[in-house]
């Protein structure tokens, strides 16, 4: 069945840089906007930022100016670049894809999450 899969996660002193990768395997046809959300310890789950199939994208306050999405349509596979890292941006982050087709007859499609990569940035 279908699943993603992050990588990429490591530690990293501040003001340092780190790259994410997700990929979407299994049998899809397309995938509609694909993202990235992270949860630091006691706190909720956030957006970081997302990317449609056709490039427009998203970006929550906090990362904007620093992080950058972008998307392999045809590799099904999402990238996020983290530059200038500060203590706050460690969290455990996780990819998401939402309406993944996986059959076009009948339509069907799904909802993925990733199991998430943990960043660590140290001051």
């Amino acid at each position: 069945q279908v699943q993603l899969v992050e990588s990429g996660g490591g530690l990293v002193q501040a003001g340092g840089s780190l790259r994410l990768s997700c990929a979407a395997s299994g049998s899809i046809f397309s995938i509609n906007a694909m993202g990235w959300y992270r949860q630091a310890p006691g706190k909720q789950r956030e957006l970081v930022a997302t990317i449609t199939s056709s490039g427009r994208t998203n970006y929550a306050d906090s990362v904007k100016g620093r992080f950058t999405i972008s998307r392999d349509n045809a590799k099904n596979t999402v990238y996020l670049q983290l530059n200038s890292l500060k203590p706050e941006d460690t969290a455990l982050y996780y990819c998401n894809a939402d309406r993944v087709v996986v059959s076009t007859t009948p339509l069907r499609y799904h909802e993925l999450w990733g199991q998430g990569t943990l960043v660590t940035v140290s001051s």
